[in-house]
């Protein structure tokens, strides 16, 4: 069934989901996948260790286990179990929407509760997935747009300060500092000239080219420490339920909150994901990577793992190289079991400095941002209502996110939970999209106004033109 011609003309995409790149090309593709989420995957398991005192000296253990299991999760969404999966180029990992909330839990009740809330409150995004039908409503492409928006720019303070080289942000030593900027503008440099002006492989492999080069000035700098690596054992030994699990009540409800939140942020990085491609969603898209999400939260728990979801940069990658083959994230799901399970390796990687990191992160978490405003562009009629929607939603979002303060007479709870500019600006897109009449459930141009197409196959290879890439 071809899709309309204005979604055909929108496609970015050089290699479809369906699409097999030559080896040579889907290797380093994947790793590049790995290469994009891997601090981020890694950096939660590494704060909650440092916060909770009764996983004290476990980081190792904590930090190959979440790209263990990010591994599976994503080879999962890649590859479906029935309908678990969304058959897509989604990549996983350990969500930073959970960390405060757990590690006020774990400092509460212990680690045991942690993942004990985890585990049991994971059936929370499998029944979103089931009940789609009875919800997709509330989340056509404005509200969806909206959110992969605040996605990214939410990111970008995050990319920024890698780049300064130092993720704890300006009290660190050296942040800012000219050795760590010229990484990061070395890799920017090379990753968006490379994407821009040359064709063919260089252009869709420029971030890990990118990266690759800043790592090697790092290097030659003198700035990169291995001794991890000569530290680090060859083989780690997966131990199910480690810590134990324990249900507090409390600790179960907020993390059944968090895991409404992060459903949300799901629908909008597969929405983001699959507009590359020139087309939206299928309902069973959707279904399977929510479902995903919770089943692999609910087995992350059970290998010590915080919950796992969609990984925004990795969105944002698919839009920028235009490879959203699900072979290659594959590739990507992988490598990250292998780190999981060979810790000299993830030593190897773990020990890129944050700058050189940073120089590839922000164009990416710009790249999410551009997806969403394409959603809304594609398929949003920007009127009087729209328009109030639009701008109220990331007011308050982006307001909350620079002006925290503001919420310091509420209870911790609220201000951990409402001063996420995702939090704040998704809810009010959702409410407002409910509340002000005249929209319906979605509004736009396109025959698909619900943000999700009829049912068709994955592989659109007959339908796209054979010129599509990302100049199209």
């Amino acid at each position: 069934m071809a899709q309309p011609e204005a979604s055909e003309t929108s496609s970015v995409v050089l290699y479809d989901i369906e699409d097999r790149p030559p080896l040579g090309e889907a290797i380093p593709l994947g790793i590049q996948h790995v290469l994009a989420m891997f601090l981020g995957n890694v950096a939660p398991p590494l704060i909650l260790a440092g916060a909770v005192g009764s996983v004290t000296g476990e980081t190792t253990f904590l930090v190959q286990m979440a790209l263990m299991v990010a591994g599976v999760a994503t080879l999962v969404q890649a590859f479906p179990l029935g309908p678990v999966g969304a058959r897509l180029p989604i990549v996983m990992g350990t969500s930073f929407a959970f960390l405060g909330p757990l590690i006020g839990i774990g400092n509460q009740f212990g680690i045991a509760a942690v993942f004990g809330a985890a585990l049991v409150a994971a059936p929370v995004e499998m029944v979103m997935g089931l009940s789609l039908d009875r919800f997709r409503e509330y989340f056509p492409p404005l509200v969806t747009g909206i959110v992969v928006m605040l996605i990214g720019l939410t990111l970008i303070p995050t990319g920024m300060n890698y780049a300064a080289g130092a993720s704890a942000g300006p009290s660190a030593a050296g942040y800012g500092s000219f050795t760590n900027l010229g990484l990061a503008g070395l890799v920017l440099i090379v990753t968006v000239g490379l994407n821009q002006f040359f064709e063919g492989f260089l252009r869709i492999i420029s971030v890990f080219v990118g990266i690759v080069v800043g790592y090697l000035a790092a290097f030659a700098l003198g700035v990169v420490d291995l001794s991890a690596v000569a530290s680090a054992g060859w083989v780690t030994v997966p131990v199910p339920l480690k810590y134990g699990l324990a249900f507090e009540p409390s600790a179960i409800l907020t993390v059944a909150f968090l895991y409404l939140i992060t459903g949300m942020e799901t629908i909008g990085d597969i929405s983001g994901t699959v507009s590359a491609t020139g087309r939206d969603a299928t309902q069973t898209e959707m279904r399977g990577g929510l479902i995903a999400d919770g089943v692999m939260s609910a087995f992350g728990a059970v290998f010590n793992a915080l919950p796992n979801t969609s990984f925004s940069q990795n969105v944002g990658l698919v839009n920028f190289t235009g490879v959203a083959s699900r072979y290659v994230a594959g590739i990507g799901g992988a490598f990250l079991v292998i780190l999981g399970l060979i810790p000299k390796v993830g030593a190897v990687v773990s020990a890129m400095p944050d700058a050189v990191l940073g120089g590839g992160a922000l164009v990416l978490f710009a790249m999410i941002f551009s997806s969403g405003a394409r959603i809304v562009a594609q398929n949003v009629t920007l009127d009087h209502r729209n328009s109030t929607i639009l701008a109220l939603s990331m007011a308050l979002g982006l307001g909350v996110a620079f002006r925290p303060e503001v919420l310091q007479q509420f209870p911790a709870e609220v201000q951990t939970l409402f001063g996420s500019a995702l939090v704040t600006g998704g809810f009010t897109a959702l409410l407002l999209n409910i509340a002000i009449p005249g929209g319906g459930v979605g509004t736009g141009p396109t025959e698909y106004t619900d943000g999700l197409a009829p049912e068709t196959p994955t592989n659109l290879e007959e339908d796209l033109p054979e010129s599509a890439s990302a100049d199209d």
